[in-house]
């Protein structure tokens, strides 16, 4: 998972105006809590296939996101994983979970630019497979950032309000 925080310079090229300077003309204006898949892709660099989050349903600057991923039996991974039992790979499922926390990272006006890569896993638990037709909801929470370069973050994914998987997720800038 890579995130880039370089935001501004991504947008000069595409000539559209970045959220910031959207944030900076309606600042009597409350927070955007809800996002697109087009401004989520003004804020993440990821592109199909790896683009695994469709829309922000909540967003508080700072702490949390909370994710959409609508799983389609037409997504490549379902061909070989499994044939004749599609599954969603656990890998993505944890990939969908970073790219949430991405959009909370992202927009942190004080860490350093750069492109924010996965660093590390911890408590990882699978609870339900998850298959095409399913709607994936993905909470993931800030937990702390230290030396303005390593992040930490609490995520859960679920499906019909059970939870599917949880984990604790560390990311770092890389120069």
């Amino acid at each position: 998972m890579t995130i880039t925080t370089n935001l501004e310079s991504d947008l000069e090229a595409t000539s559209e105006t970045p959220p910031s300077a959207l944030k900076e003309e309606t600042s009597s204006v409350a927070p955007k809590t809800t996002m697109t898949v087009e401004e989520i892709h003004h804020l993440l660099p990821h592109r199909y296939p790896f683009a695994l989050v469709d829309k922000i349903i909540e967003y508080i600057p700072e702490k949390l996101a909370v994710g959409v991923k609508n799983v389609t039996f037409n997504e490549p991974h379902f061909q070989g994983h499994f044939p004749g039992r599609s599954l969603m790979p656990g890998v993505l499922i944890i990939e969908a979970m970073a790219q949430v926390g991405g959009i909370v990272l992202t927009q942190l006006p004080w860490l350093e630019v750069g492109l924010f890569v996965f660093a590390g896993i911890d408590k990882v638990k699978f609870r339900r497979p998850v298959v095409p037709g399913d709607q994936l909801i993905m909470t993931v929470e800030l937990i702390a950032v230290r030396q303005k370069r390593f992040g930490k973050m609490q995520g859960k994914a679920t499906v019909d309000g059970q939870l599917v998987c949880q984990a604790e997720m560390m990311f770092s800038i890389v120069d």
